[in-house]
């Protein structure tokens, strides 16, 4: 964790910064006619904003100072104001309302775009990956892109109020304007700096935001858990000490904005001011200057720092989404795909007959957890996988299921490489059944036609009497329409089992693999689901890992594993009758039994 941390905890360096600006770029390019149309209407407020200090400062020098002035005059002036003042508002509308739903745009796009990512990544990740961290990124990360764009919006229209007031200065007054000049070198210096110090702050922020997420996930997930062994305070503390550095992180980026942003640009438009004001006096004692051009001049020295202040006000807001940026991209990057199978894959599943010839497999690439498993599974027929915990019962079916990739060996289905079945051949032949059943947020009905409209009500009716789950469903006030809360939390762990058997068999699936599936029902809803199970298996090829060795007796082979090795095989008679491994794990369980 804490190699993990200070990687975080380093500033970005020059060329990462323009790496992740030229990547995040391409994500506006489906929104690039509303960017370029509001940058227009920012120059054209550049424009309106030199144009109306013009427009006072001819009144002031030609009619207000020598009491020229009349009624008509002084009305047609404050017409002429009021008219550049509303199509400024006008412009200044349009550029920020087309430049607002443009940057909306490009983040919601990049979301998308991260969610369609992560569904792409294998389950290593997802294994190693805490899911508050995730949460953050897709969430978090991805909202403070919203404002990271308004950044380039302020870039451009604060260089856009520089040159044209810097042109305006200059052509009243070359020499004070070169004098102005020399306060550039001292802003970009304090810009450099800024950038320096902050974004280490603003990646060690990121990453307890990413810390604080993850502990909130965790502890509302495991919440019964965490009751019922009365783990509160310490998980309080945790999370308070997580905050109180959150925390930390926040007041140290508070007190750099406070010292570099703002303040700092204000104290050198006083003096810039200061010193407009000195040079004319100077001017002054020789030549007379008039009072409209020290006050077209101030305002332009006004226009000229103003956007530099809010150029600095942003640049925690730039440095705070270059790190959302880089922590998105890295998840964009992340190599652990999901397996993928051949680019020609175009084979169908007709038999279902499954082979495994010589297969090793590791999780990590170094240490095997399965080791030379070879077996058959012939169309129609039921092989079982029992064996202590760890012996790689459920890694065979992850392999196989392409959650994991093999480098060793093959699997065949069907005489070919199931890597020469498209991915969606493999999901619609293949029903799995899991050991903890999930159901989504929704009703009974959602939950096992799983959004697949093409499935009938009548077809769900008739999976659910298939499985034996009708007798329980139709008991509920509403029947198929009965609301399931988040995890299914409101049914039993046998119930919530008896949907995902509806679930697998609605799909009438060629394959059917069953991790332990009965694993967590009680002796009674068992004894109502085998019959239904026994009806699943006919004309499916089966494979089931077992925890009562009781519920695969009828299995056409029994694979025994121990320590990722296939140690026994057989039917049910034949490996009581070698009086080996299965042999002892039967009688152990049929004395607690």
């Amino acid at each position: 964790m804490e190699k993990f941390e200070s990687a975080w905890s380093k500033e970005i360096p020059l060329k990462e910064q323009k790496n992740i600006i030229k990547r995040l770029f391409v994500y506006t390019k489906p929104f690039r006619k509303s960017f370029g149309v509001a940058i227009l209407f920012a120059f054209a407020l550049s424009l309106i904003n030199i144009y109306l200090p013009r427009v006072l400062q001819f009144l002031i020098d030609h009619y207000l100072e020598s009491k020229t002035a009349t009624t008509k005059i002084i009305f047609g002036f404050a017409g002429l104001y009021l008219l550049g003042a509303i199509l400024k508002s006008f412009v200044w509308f349009f550029q920020g309302f087309l430049y607002s739903v443009a940057s909306l745009k490009t983040y919601q796009f990049i979301r998308v775009r991260l969610f369609e990512k992560l569904h792409t990544l294998g389950m290593r990740y997802f294994d190693q990956t805490p899911a508050g961290s995730i949460v953050s990124r897709v969430s978090n990360d991805t909202e403070t892109l919203f404002d990271f764009w308004y950044v380039f919006l302020t870039v451009l229209t604060g260089i856009f109020a520089v040159v044209t007031s810097f042109i305006a200065m200059f052509s009243i007054d070359a020499k004070i304007a070169l004098f102005l000049l020399l306060f550039l070198p001292i802003l970009l210096v304090i810009i450099w700096y800024y950038q320096k110090f902050s974004s280490k702050l603003y990646r060690s922020m990121r990453e307890r935001l990413s810390q604080l997420n993850t502990k909130l996930n965790e502890t509302i997930s495991g919440m019964s858990i965490v009751q019922q062994f009365r783990q509160e305070n310490r998980l309080e503390d945790e999370f308070e000490t997580i905050n109180n550095e959150y925390l930390k992180t926040r007041f140290s980026m508070i007190k750099t904005n406070a010292l570099l942003l703002s303040p700092v640009i204000s104290m050198l438009y006083a003096l810039a001011v200061a010193l407009v004001l000195l040079l004319f006096g100077i001017n002054a004692l020789d030549n007379p200057v008039k009072v409209g051009m020290v006050y077209v001049f101030t305002t332009y020295v006004q226009s000229f720092f103003n956007p530099m202040s809010q150029m600095m006000d942003f640049l925690s807001v730039f440095t705070d989404g270059l790190v959302a940026g880089s922590r998105i991209l890295t998840i964009m990057d992340h190599p652990e795909v999901a397996p993928q199978q051949n680019k020609t894959a175009a084979s169908v599943i007709e038999d279902g007959k499954i082979e495994f010839k010589h297969l090793t497999f590791s999780y990590d690439g170094k240490n095997n957890v399965l080791n030379d498993i070879s077996f058959v599974a012939n169309p129609g027929e039921t092989v079982a996988l029992v064996g202590h915990t760890g012996s790689g019962k459920s890694s065979i079916i992850n392999v196989m299921m392409r959650f994991y990739d093999f480098f060793e060996g093959e699997i065949l289905i069907d005489g070919r490489d199931i890597r020469d079945f498209p991915m969606e051949e493999l999901r619609k032949k293949t029903g799995l059944v899991l050991q903890d059943a999930f159901l989504f947020y929704g009703d009974i009905a959602s939950n096992i036609r799983l959004f697949n409209e093409k499935i009938t009500d009548d077809e769900i009716r008739k999976a659910a009497e298939f499985v034996q789950a009708n007798y329980f469903i139709e008991n509920l006030p509403g029947q198929y329409h009965s609301k399931v809360i988040e995890g299914g939390a409101s049914f039993s762990s046998g119930q919530r089992q008896l949907i995902t058997f509806a679930r697998t068999i609605v799909t009438d699936p060629k394959i059917l693999v069953l991790d332990e599936a009965t694993a967590n029902i009680d002796t009674e809803t068992e004894s109502l689901i085998q019959e239904g199970l026994k009806k699943m298996r006919q004309g499916r090829t089966t494979i089931a890992i077992a925890h009562r060795l009781s519920t695969i007796r009828d299995a056409n082979l029994i694979l025994v594993l121990d320590k990722g090795k296939i140690v026994e095989r057989g039917t049910h008679e034949e490996l009581l009758a070698q009086q080996g491994l299965y042999y002892d794990m039967y009688l152990l369980q049929s004395a607690e039994d």
